[in-house]
């Protein structure tokens, strides 16, 4: 069954979003690879990308931001290295994009945006200790679990203020207008 005009310029618009959220969102990985985040602690991270995914997540549908968090994985990949970084990095996307999800589907008007990342920031670091543990076959890398969760904090923190300050300024742009009244 063919697409109306207006489905398919939809559609367009949710595909030229995502590709534009996935550039900018490689390009903060990019930057994150940059700044030096002298902590002792394995996987510790600004998270800089969740920017885009939180923001995809508030102005497109879960289907939209996922895809979004599997292009930039796949991409940040075949820019910084090994298998065994893409398999962290996914698994940790993921369970962060599920957390953010579920929190935003059912505490739509209870949590913020800050409350939001948060969650993310510390399901992330959650999600790559998991995969970490799976892959080494050990339960001893928990122990810098509290570690995560506070450097999850803090950046969930940073990033869900960003995201509250990005989401109006792209509330005024004709574009993101329209999928502003649609929510």
């Amino acid at each position: 069954m063919p697409l109306s005009t207006e489905e398919s310029t939809q559609m367009l618009k949710r595909t030229v979003i995502i590709a534009i959220f996935a550039a900018v969102a490689v390009v903060l990985s990019i930057v994150e690879s940059i700044i030096p985040v002298n902590l002792q602690i394995p996987g510790a991270k600004l998270g800089l990308a969740n920017i885009m995914i939180l923001t995809c997540l508030y102005f497109l549908r879960g289907r939209d931001a996922l895809m979004l968090v599997i292009l930039k994985t796949i991409i940040t990949a075949f820019i910084f290295g090994t298998f065994s970084s893409m398999l962290f990095s996914l698994f940790g996307s993921l369970f962060s994009f599920v957390v953010m999800f579920l929190v935003m589907k059912l505490g739509r008007n209870q949590v913020s945006l800050i409350g939001v990342s948060i969650v993310g920031g510390v399901g992330h670091n959650f999600g790559q200790i998991t995969a970490a543990s799976i892959v080494f076959q050990s339960s001893n890398i928990y122990y810098y679990m509290p570690l995560l969760l506070i450097t999850g904090l803090v950046t969930g923190i940073l990033v869900g203020i960003a995201v509250k300050y990005l989401v109006p300024s792209l509330t005024k742009l004709s574009l993101f207008e329209e999928f502003q009244i649609n929510r």
